[in-house]
């Protein structure tokens, strides 16, 4: 009998192991079986949705990103990319693989390759959540829109962010960036460790004013190029999904 209970013991425990959803900023630390040594590679996972920003870093020079849905079932890390700068044909398509998940550490498989990934961090703030922005302002008039295919989204947990532009329909990918942010007392703060578009970004600090209004983050201040910038970003599984 103790035997038995032992076993429905174990067999509830590897339950929660493998429906839990990862949440909070992962950087890969091995591929293969390889310690991962010249490439910082991040993965942000929040609301059923993940990004991976890397780059090498000699010179900090952007590598890929990729990017979309993700669901756990018994067992099973499955990804539907809606981005993916070095294989697009893998977009749209869902994609399996073996998980398992030990402390802070995720090991994701195919059947030909094995990454490990180490949870920076799970903390959350006002800005934790997948965004996608559905307004900007332009000579002073707010424009709002509803997202389709060709859409911007950034998506903040664990003190990382990403932004990444791009077409899900046409595969077209328009730009990314990231790095480490905080969110205190109305400031956002970005610390940019990649962009696609400017490697020389790398180590600039942006300081913008924000404010979550009915679920909305409405983000004030200078863009990187210094030009006023106004934008709304709503929820992605609200503004989109719907």
């Amino acid at each position: 009998m103790k035997k038995i209970a032992g076993l429905f013991t174990i067999l509830f425990f590897c339950g929660i192991v493998y429906a839990q959803q990862p949440e909070g900023a992962y950087k890969l630390t091995s591929y293969n079986g390889n310690e991962v040594k010249d490439m910082e590679v991040v993965k942000i996972f929040q609301d059923g949705y993940f990004a991976v920003g890397s780059k090498n870093l000699e010179g900090n020079k952007f590598h890929s990103a990729r990017g979309g849905e993700f669901k756990i079932n018994n067992g099973k890390y499955v990804e539907i990319q809606d981005f993916n700068t070095e294989n697009p044909e893998f977009i749209g398509k869902e994609i399996n693989y073996d998980i398992t998940q030990s402390g802070s550490k995720i090991t994701i498989k195919d059947p030909i390759n094995t990454w490990v990934w180490e949870r920076i961090s799970n903390e959350k703030d006002d800005l934790t959540r997948n965004w996608v922005i559905t307004g900007r302002q332009r000579d002073g008039q707010l424009n709002r829109n509803t997202p389709g295919d060709r859409r911007t989204i950034k998506i903040l947990s664990g003190g990382r962010f990403q932004w990444v532009a791009f077409n899900s329909a046409t595969t077209e990918f328009s730009g990314t960036g990231g790095g480490t942010y905080t969110a205190e007392n109305g400031k956002y703060t970005e610390n940019i460790e990649f962009f696609s578009r400017d490697d020389s970004r790398v180590g600039a600090s942006l300081e913008f004013d924000f404010e979550v209004k009915d679920r909305e983050w409405h983000h004030s201040g200078k863009s990187s190029t210094g030009n006023d910038i106004y934008e709304i970003w709503s929820p992605y599984e609200e503004a989109y999904k719907k």
